[in-house]
């Protein structure tokens, strides 16, 4: 019994002179649809990292969030009781 795949049957790359494309129009065609999308994926991205970093300074700045913090580091550096 097997335990691995065989390798999958592949064509061997071009030799010598590979020929340029002249009508460059299915070319363009292809990647048309695309245009502009990686930009706006970044956009969507870094809005909801801001609106993230927004929320957390809220919840930081809270007076109950900040006793808590001040327990935690009071506790780690052996200054609490």
């Amino acid at each position: 019994m097997a335990t691995t795949s065989p390798f999958p049957e592949i064509e061997d790359p071009p030799t010598g002179h590979v020929e340029s494309v002249e009508d460059r129009s299915e070319i363009e065609q292809f990647w048309e649809p695309d245009a502009g999308a990686t930009t706006a994926e970044y956009a969507i991205t870094t809005l909801a990292a801001c609106g993230f970093a927004a929320l957390l300074v809220v919840v930081l700045k809270s007076e109950p969030i900040k006793e808590l913090i001040t327990g935690v580091i009071s506790s780690a550096l052996g200054l609490g009781s």
